[in-house]
C-alpha cells in the first residue's frame, strides 16, 4: 500500500498536471541537498524514495578504478579490491553504492532547520520547473491556433487570460487600439508564442495578429472554409486597417464578392468582432505589377516598374493628385501594400519622376570628360607630369588651384601660369565656336522666315518693290507720276511709260531754258488726272517740292 507521502505526491501531480515521477525526483533531489548540507559532505549522493514506507534512503555513489595510482578523486573513487568487499560482482568503471542516511518524513534524521528550509526551496523550484516544461510541451505545437480565453486579471498594461490549463499574457503591443476588456470577459485570441525561460505566464496571446482575421474569415465565409476561395496574403495594423488578398480556384466564384457577402453582411460581422477595424479585400494576382496596382487601391496608379526582381523592388508612379491617397495616413496604405506583396515599393508622383529624370540627364552631361591632349598649348612634358599626378581631364585641371598645381613635382609658378593661360585659351576657343554656331543658326532661321514670307505672298506683290525713304524725300517725279497711271489703268507698264514721258518733258524743258515754274507746269500738264478730274496727291507733292536742275 502506498504511503501517505506518495499519495500526497500523486495528488499534487494531478493538480498541477505534472507526471508523478517528476515530483518524486524533485523530492529526492531536495533530500540530497539537505543531507549534503547537514553532513557537510562533498560525496556524490543519491536518494531513493520507498513507495511503501515513505522513507528516503541516501547513498554515496563511488566509481571503481583498478589500481591506487589511477585514483584522482579519493572522495568519489574507490579501488577495485575495496569495492569488491562491498559488491563482489562490480567491475572496473562500475559504481558502488554505500548507504549514508535514512530519513523518515515524519522525523528526518539529522536534518536541521536550515537543511529542511533548503530542501523545501529545492522542492518548490523543481515543481515550478516541471510545470513550465509541461506548459511548454503543451502549447509549443499550438502556436498560431485560435483559442477561447477568459480575462483573469489586469497587470499594468498587460492582460492575463485563463486558457484552462495555464495562464497566458497579452502585452500592450499585441492588443488592438480599439478594444478594451473587463475581468471575466471572454475573447478569441491567437497563441503568438511560448516562452520557456520567462517569469510569469509563458504563453503569449494576441488580438493583433493577422491569423485572427484569417480565422474569422474562415468562420464567416463557407467558400474559404471548403477551399474554393483561398487567402493568399494578409497585412494588418491592428485597430487601423487590414488588407487581405483572396484568390478563387473556381472561375465561376467571385473571390471578393464571396468575402463581402450579400449587402456586406459577412465582412460586417468580422468588422464588428474587430471593434470597427477597416478591411480592404483585394483580388490576388500572380503578376506583381498588376497585384501592386490592386493593393494600392483606392489610389489610381499610372504605371509600375520593376527596379530589381531579385531584391523585389518596385517603383510606382501616380498622378500628383493621387500621391497622398496612395501613401495613406502616415504611410499606412503603401506600408500595408508592401507587406501584402512582400516587395519594396517606392511611390513617386509624375512631377517627382520628371525632376529625377532631369537630374539624371544633368548628371550625365556633367560627367563628360575631355582629355588633356585637347589643349594644344600644353607641352608633352607638362602633360606627362599632370597625368602622372592623376589629372586626366580638362575639367579636373580647371578645378585645381595654383597651390595644388605647384604641389605636383616638376611644376613651378611659371609652369602654373602657362597652364592657366592654356586652359583659358582653350575655353575661350570653345566659347567662340559656340557663338559662331549660334549666329549661323540664327541666320539660317531668318532665311527660312524670308522664304516662308515670299512663298505666302502673291506674284503681283513680289514684283512691286517698297518705296525707300530716300526716294520719297528726293521727290522723284518719275516714280510719283507712275502711281496715278497704275491706279487708273491697273497696268504697271503704263506707269513706267508715264514716268519716262514726264522725265523727257522735264529734260526738254531744261534744255530749252525754261524756268523752274515752267517745268512744274509742264509736269502737271503731262500728269493725267484721276477719275474725278483731280491732280493726284503724289503729283501735287512733286510740284510743291520742285525738281532742281542739278538732279536732272
Amino acid at each position: 500500500m502506498p504511503s501517505d507521502l506518495y499519495n500526497t505526491i500523486d495528488a499534487l501531480s494531478r493538480e498541477r498536471g505534472i507526471d508523478p515521477r517528476v515530483v518524486v525526483s524533485a523530492v529526492e533531489d531536495a533530500i540530497v541537498v539537505a543531507t549534503r548540507k547537514s553532513m557537510k559532505s562533498q560525496e556524490n549522493l543519491r536518494a531513493v524514495l520507498d513507495k511503501e514506507s515513505g522513507d528516503i534512503n541516501v547513498y554515496a555513489v563511488k566509481t571503481v578504478v583498478e589500481t591506487p595510482q589511477e585514483v584522482e578523486d579519493p572522495i568519489n573513487q574507490l579501488v577495485l579490491d575495496e569495492a569488491r568487499l562491498l559488491d563482489a560482482t562490480v567491475e572496473v568503471g562500475g559504481e558502488v553504492v554505500i548507504h549514508r542516511a535514512r530519513h523518515e518524513m515524519k522525523n528526518p534524521a539529522g536534518l536541521g532547520r536550515i537543511s529542511a528550509q533548503l530542501a523545501k526551496q529545492v522542492l518548490f523550484q523543481k515543481v515550478r520547473e516541471a510545470e513550465r516544461d509541461t506548459v511548454y510541451n503543451e502549447y509549443i505545437g499550438r502556436v498560431g491556433e485560435i483559442v477561447n480565453a477568459t480575462v483573469k486579471r489586469v497587470e499594468g498594461p498587460d492582460l492575463i487570460f485563463d486558457l484552462g490549463k495555464a495562464e497566458s499574457r497579452m502585452p500592450r503591443k499585441e492588443q488592438s487600439r480599439l478594444e478594451s476588456f473587463a475581468v471575466g470577459e471572454r475573447a478569441r485570441v491567437v497563441i503568438q508564442r511560448v516562452e520557456k525561460a520567462a517569469k510569469g505566464p509563458q504563453v503569449v496571446v494576441s488580438r493583433a495578429a493577422p491569423e485572427l482575421v484569417q480565422h474569422l474569415f474562415q468562420t464567416e465565409v463557407p467558400e474559404i472554409y471548403d477551399g474554393t476561395v483561398q487567402i493568399r496574403a494578409i497585412a494588418r495594423e491592428a485597430g487601423e486597417r487590414t488588407k487581405i488578398a483572396v484568390y478563387s480556384r473556381d472561375k465561376d466564384v467571385d473571390a471578393v464578392g464571396a468575402c463581402v457577402g450579400m449587402k456586406g453582411m459577412r465582412v460586417q460581422s468580422i468588422i464588428r468582432e474587430l471593434r470597427g477595424e477597416k478591411i480592404d479585400i483585394i483580388e490576388w494576382h500572380e503578376d506583381p505589377i498588376v497585384f501592386a496596382e490592386k493593393a494600392l487601391q483606392p489610389a489610381k496608379v499610372s504605371r509600375v516598374t520593376v527596379l530589381d526582381i531579385s531584391d523585389k523592388h518596385l517603383e510606382v508612379i501616380v498622378d500628383d493628385t493621387q500621391l497622398s491617397l496612395a501613401i495613406g495616413k502616415k504611410g499606412q496604405n503603401v506600408r500595408l501594400a508592401a507587406k501584402l506583396l512582400g516587395w519594396k515599393i517606392d511611390i513617386k508622383s509624375e512631377e517627382e519622376k520628371r525632376q529625377e529624370v532631369e537630374q539624371q540627364m544633368q548628371a550625365l552631361v556633367g560627367q563628360q570628360v575631355t582629355p588633356l591632349d585637347r589643349i594644344p598649348d600644353l607641352g608633352e612634358a607638362i602633360l606627362e607630369r599632370l597625368v602622372g599626378a592623376g589629372v586626366g581631364s580638362v575639367e579636373a585641371l580647371a578645378d585645381m588651384t595654383p597651390e595644388q598645381l605647384e604641389a605636383i613635382p616638376g611644376i613651378g609658378p611659371k609652369t602654373v601660369e602657362k597652364i592657366s593661360l592654356a586652359v583659358n585659351n582653350y575655353f575661350s576657343s570653345l566659347e567662340g565656336v559656340e557663338s559662331a554656331s549660334a549666329e549661323e543658326a540664327a541666320a539660317d532661321e531668318s532665311c527660312e522666315l524670308v522664304d516662308e514670307e515670299s512663298t505666302a505672298a502673291g506674284p503681283g506683290e513680289t514684283d512691286r518693290l517698297p518705296e525707300t525713304e530716300e526716294t520719297a524725300a528726293s521727290g522723284d517725279t518719275a516714280e510719283l507720276a507712275a502711281e496715278p497711271d497704275a491706279a487708273a489703268s491697273g497696268d504697271s507698264a503704263t506707269g513706267e511709260v508715264s514716268s519716262e514721258v514726264a522725265v523727257d518733258a522735264e529734260a526738254d524743258s531744261f534744255a530749252s531754258g525754261q524756268t523752274q515754274e515752267g517745268i512744274l507746269e509742264q509736269a502737271a500738264e503731262d500728269t493725267p488726272p484721276t477719275e474725278h478730274g483731280e491732280t493726284p496727291a503724289s503729283a501735287q507733292h512733286s510740284m510743291e517740292q520742285g525738281i532742281s536742275p542739278e538732279k536732272l
